[in-house]
């Protein structure tokens, strides 16, 4: 029992610490990653969503399709591919700490497609 809680811990802290990180290098205080509700307005502010997508967050079943939005861009935020945003989607403890971790730079002023996810 004493070893699934600390293996529970250890993914924990490696998820927060990913988030801080992964906020951090978009230019936002990391802090904000462990903020409930503030941590998505500023997730929305790194992936170039209006805030109001939060309300959509809120409501079922859409809630599900703007999460699959949200993370394709900020994979795409990230300079990766969409198969790393269905990765953060399904596998994030293992491609949160690969994002944040490894040589991704945040490319989210640059980032100016006109693909149909935009604004």
């Amino acid at each position: 029992m004493a070893a699934i809680l600390i293996i529970y811990l250890a993914i924990v802290i490696l998820v927060v610490a990913s988030m801080w990180t992964i906020y951090a290098k978009a230019g936002q205080p990391g802090w904000a990653s462990i903020i409930p509700i503030y941590n998505l307005v500023v997730l929305l502010q790194i992936v170039k969503k209006p805030v109001w997508w939060i309300i959509l967050l809120i409501l079922p079943i859409v809630n599900f399709i703007v999460l699959i939005i949200i993370y394709l861009e900020l994979a795409k935020v990230f300079g990766k591919s969409t198969g790393f945003g269905i990765g953060l989607l399904f596998l994030g403890v293992v491609f949160l700490p690969i994002l944040a971790f490894g040589d991704a730079t945040y490319q989210g002023e640059n980032n100016t497609s006109g693909d149909l996810l935009d604004n």
